[in-house]
């Protein structure tokens, strides 16, 4: 079951080829392959990707809330989660498409910060 649940966050935070992964996302699915866009992007393009995919994966946990009325404050966990990961950090996520263990910690303090609920798993 938090398997199942972990695969579906995973999921959730990939939408129209972004590939970004949200705090608790877990393992991901062994058939999962990571957009290959991501190995050349720009810190910027990556924190648009992962405010793209906090809004997709913010609006479902958070019945009746829309994307957009979640953008401020998904900039604002992207930002934070950004400037937080070492270069070693981004390049696993690159690697990945999905944020490492001890990124992962970072991105449960930045959803705090900008006042997101933390997903339940």
């Amino acid at each position: 079951m938090i398997s199942t649940a972990r695969a579906l966050l995973v999921a959730a935070a990939v939408s129209l080829s972004a590939t970004a992964a949200f705090a608790a996302a877990s393992n991901m699915p062994t058939q999962y392959q990571p957009d290959p866009a991501l190995k050349t992007e720009s810190i910027s393009q990556l924190r648009a990707r992962v405010s793209q995919a906090c809004a997709i994966t913010q609006a479902k946990l958070q019945s009746g809330v829309s994307e957009a009325s979640l953008s401020r404050s998904c900039d604002c966990y992207a930002g934070r989660i950004l400037r937080s990961l070492s270069a070693d950090e981004v390049q696993a996520y690159r690697d990945t498409g999905v944020f490492n263990d001890t990124a992962r910690a970072k991105a449960l303090t930045a959803l705090d910060a900008c006042k997101l609920p933390r997903p339940q798993i």
